[in-house]
């Protein structure tokens, strides 16, 4: 007895220590990649020498960072825009998760891969198609109503606050119906049968049993979809800009562009917004911390889904109707925008050519810039995938100390927005010598959408770990396989279809991404959404569109992967 009381005591330290090690490895790597460029960020907001000079600490660029014209008017901007923003999507989105995951409506398996489709769809290349329908001169929507005889100016004008909105709406939308349709299909159906047994009708059921049951996970998605918001740039910038809207990450975007750059403006105001948004965190964890998240354990439970009864065609054919007007309306003018000689304009003669095709695929550069896109794509998702996979399950599935700071550090880069993680990663890559080779490479470009997509990539393989019971681990525990062998044999398989996603995920990210990217990218590691970017601020709009047709059918295309892997697994599973 004492000899296998001695073995077993000798033994538990080895587990311990390796699980220890691994978190410990897992925390310095994150920690360098996320504060270390967050600390330089921070100190270069008080560095107020010109580039190239020595060092010069002062006040100056916070003070211009409070007291530039327009400021005020931006912070007013940014915040009245992100949160009617997430006002309308959260509503929409509640409903519309729901009405795929818990009840009889037809073809829902496709209708979600519709909204799928509209978070996953880059925001520049939609906006492209909006602005062929809703330019207040040349939108065709504006010109049909203005055939009317009552209708005496254009209706609409995407090029204002509303236009902002409006072209928001298809991301907005699509993180809400991403992250809470699965989250709601793991719900137990019996609460909701037991409303119905007292009286209750399928709305009253929805906002008075299901919405507050499901409060986490609608919580997470508010707090993503408001940080998310809150960095938006592409779309303010194309539409905003040129109105005088302007929102924090586009006057952040022109102090960098300044000649010569206001690197303390700009790193001073990115430190406000950073303290609201890990204000933001900080709430969410500390409601989150105190709910239970299993919905999904070893026993049964029921999955039955609502009847709708008549209003089950009613609500497919509006469900529907949004998923077209989200998604394929802007990319069907947007692939129409690709054969126009004059962007925008319909009623010239000669309107039509494939000339911008012919062009663009003559040009070196493109080819360059789609390999580029590949490169980063698949280098950020395999690496993603591996890396996310071990925080998530140190995070969720360890006892060891410093697990909350691993999650805490996972969640830092939602607080920094591209254009100031860009600027971020400038500087620590061309301050850190042994770091400096790779500085205008496609390596760095990896790096940085991995730090950008760890926040969801983390995030949604922990919550499909909290949703799984530990039944299955803690047999293999207890026949004597360490955290190592059953995190490889029994966790792997069972949230292989989430590794597969968040690879996917990061995969798409890194082909649509434009903010993250923006200042690290030269001409020889210049990705699509870079090239898109380029011909569309230089108003070379009938390139941008060819480009921009490439990146969503690239973006389409790894989304319908997605889609039939994840049905095969769930087929097989």
């Amino acid at each position: 007895m004492i000899h296998e009381s001695t073995l077993n005591t000798k033994a538990r330290p080895i587990r311990v220590d390796l699980a220890f090690l691994l978190t410990t490895l897992l925390l310095a790597l994150v920690a360098f990649a996320v504060l270390l460029p967050l600390g330089i960020l921070i100190v270069n907001s008080f560095q107020v020498a010109r580039p190239g000079a020595p060092a010069v600490f002062g006040l100056e660029g916070w003070r211009e960072a409070v007291t530039s014209p327009g400021i005020l008017s931006a912070v007013e901007y940014t915040f009245s825009l992100a949160i009617i923003r997430q006002i309308v999507a959260l509503f929409v989105g509640i409903i519309l998760a729901w009405l795929i995951a818990r009840t009889d409506l037809p073809a829902k398996g496709w209708l979600e891969f519709a909204f799928w489709l509209s978070f996953f769809f880059p925001a520049l290349p939609l906006t492209l198609g909006w602005i062929l329908l809703l330019d207040p001169k040349f939108g065709l929507i504006n010109q049909w109503l203005m055939n009317l005889p009552f209708v005496h100016e254009p209706p609409f004008n995407i090029y204002s606050f509303w236009g902002i909105v409006w072209a928001h709406m298809t991301g907005s939308i699509g993180v809400k119906v991403l992250l809470l349709t699965p989250a709601f299909r793991n719900l137990n159906a019996e609460l909701e049968e037991s409303s119905r047994i007292a009286g209750v009708g399928p709305l009253g059921t929805l906002f008075h049993v299901v919405v507050p049951v499901m409060m986490p996970a609608i919580l997470v998605a508010t707090i993503l979809g408001l940080i998310r918001s809150l960095e938006a740039f592409e779309i303010e910038l194309i539409l905003g800009v040129p109105v005088g809207i302007n929102v924090y990450s586009t006057k952040i975007y022109e102090f960098v562009s300044h000649s010569p750059p206001h690197f303390s403006t700009a790193t001073a105001l990115s430190t406000i917004f950073l303290a609201v948004l890990l204000l933001l965190v900080a709430l969410q964890r500390l409601y989150l911390g105190r709910r239970i998240y299993t919905t999904l354990t070893g026993r049964g439970f029921s999955t039955r889904p609502i009847a709708l009864g008549r209003w089950r065609y009613p609500a497919f054919i509006l469900v529907a109707a949004l998923g077209l007007v989200v998604t394929v309306v802007p990319s069907l003018f947007l692939l129409l925008g690709t054969f126009m000689k004059l962007f925008g304009h319909f009623d010239i003669r000669g309107a039509w050519t494939l000339d911008n095709w012919r062009h663009i695929f003559n040009d070196p550069v493109l080819l360059r810039s789609l390999w580029n896109t590949l490169a980063v794509g698949m280098g950020a998702g395999l690496a993603g995938a591996v890396l996310f996979s071990l925080i998530a399950y140190v995070i969720a599935r360890t006892q060891v100390a410093g697990r909350w700071l691993l999650d805490f550090l996972s969640w830092l880069p939602w607080s920094i927005p591209g254009v100031l993680l860009s600027v971020a990663l400038f500087w620590t890559f061309l301050q850190t010598p042994v770091f400096r080779p790779i500085y205008g490479t496609i390596y760095l470009l990896i790096i940085a959408m991995v730090i950008k997509g760890m926040p969801i990539g983390v995030q949604l393989i922990k919550s499909v770990l909290m949703q799984l019971g530990n039944e299955m681990e803690e047999a293999a525990r207890i026949s004597g396989g360490n955290w190592l062998s059953t995190y490889c044999r029994i966790v792997v398989p069972l949230i292989y279809p989430a590794l597969l996603t968040v690879g996917l995920v990061t995969f798409i990210s890194a082909a649509r991404d434009i903010s993250t990217v923006v200042l690290l990218g030269r001409g020889e590691s210049r990705t699509l959404s870079l090239l898109m970017l380029d011909y569309t601020v230089g108003a070379d709009f009938e390139k941008a569109t060819v480009v921009a047709v490439m990146i969503v059918a690239l973006v389409t295309l790894a989304a319908l992967v997605a889609r039939a892997v994840g049905g095969q697994i769930s087929v097989r599973s």
